[in-house]
């Protein structure tokens, strides 16, 4: 490896840093000082850290989740989880305030008086109740406090995704200030990421243009990808279905959760078509190298003009004809 001199370090660092200046890439503590610090009041955090709370919410604007079965508050009740799930073979345990889709138990099936996890592998119900125990006691919660399990209907990811994903469920995530789209990817499982869709565990970040909700290259683990790895699919010219409806039910989040800059995701159940998953009011950047286009330029225009902008129609009509345009 050659090793730079002093002052051919500091113009290569100089190069970088101007780089991603010019492209108006956001960095982490510009997103904390600049968006998160001055648009999420942290009183408001139980909105997006509480999935319960933030079920509730989406209903007051008529935004579909996924089937709540039940609620388990406290140790006590760990070994009758059953009685939540007596009517149903599938369902997702999930810790209420977890968060990078850790804690999460996707069960898909019962075999021989095993339960089936979503890679296909058999679990005892003694490893659920033992799971559920360690909900309750925060071992996956923000900051590591006591929690709730949630136990919720799984969701059957829509056909049009078959093709680009691995053994789980692929979601979109809509990056929104004050209610306005600002950018989208399309997050998706592969073999490495045990199946689920979260980038850091391997899964895809794929681009999509945000004026007409069409994917187009993708990223894994920062690395460039045209084809899914374990699918050999490509994942460009995917059309998210309903794209405008998509985005209106993100901004209607503002009305009920007025935290200003937060990311939102969503699934599409192939029968009950989109569901909110969970909203994030630290929402990380990965999603502009999915989309290789900065953020901060987007974010400063929302900014000047978002008084002008009233309803979630207008933010949504803003997004597509003035944002999309920002690349």
């Amino acid at each position: 490896m050659k090793i730079l001199g002093p002052i051919q370090f500091l113009n290569a660092f100089i190069r970088r840093h101007n780089y991603f200046v010019e492209r108006g890439v956001l960095g982490m503590n510009s997103r904390n000082l600049n968006y998160i610090f001055r648009s999420n009041p942290r009183k408001l955090y139980p909105l997006a850290d509480d999935k319960l709370i933030t079920k509730k919410l989406a209903q007051k604007v008529e935004i579909a989740t996924p089937e709540l079965y039940g609620v388990i508050d406290f140790q006590t009740q760990v070994k009758h989880f059953e009685e939540h799930t007596k009517h149903h073979d599938t369902f997702v345990i999930k810790p209420a305030h977890g968060s990078g889709g850790n804690g999460i138990l996707v069960i898909t099936g019962k075999k021989d008086g095993d339960y089936i996890k979503g890679d296909g592998t058999p679990i005892t119900k003694k490893v659920i109740l033992r799971h559920l125990s360690n909900i309750l006691s925060g071992l996956y919660s923000l900051g590591g406090q006591t929690d709730v399990a949630i136990i919720e209907s799984l969701v059957r990811f829509d056909p049009l995704f078959e093709k680009i994903t691995y053994m789980g469920v692929p979601d979109i995530r809509l990056l929104l200030f004050y209610g306005v789209p600002v950018m989208a990817m399309l997050r998706l499982p592969t073999k490495e990421s045990d199946g689920k869709a979260n980038l850091h565990r391997g899964g895809i970040g794929v681009g999509i243009y945000l004026e007409n909700g069409i994917t187009y290259g993708g990223v894994q683990k920062d690395d460039p990808i045209d084809h899914h790895p374990d699918t050999g699919n490509k994942i460009a010219g995917v059309q998210i279905p309903n794209w405008r409806d998509l985005l209106i039910m993100g901004s209607k989040l503002y009305d009920v959760a007025p935290l200003g800059y937060i990311g939102a995701d969503f699934v599409f159940d192939r029968d009950k078509g989109p569901m909110l998953l969970e909203i994030n009011a630290r929402p990380g950047l990965a999603i502009q190298i999915a989309n290789v286009r900065g953020l901060k330029k987007r974010l400063e225009r929302v900014r000047a003009d978002i008084s002008q902008l009233k309803t979630s129609k207008d933010k949504v009509d803003y997004a597509l004809h003035i944002l999309a345009a920002y690349n």
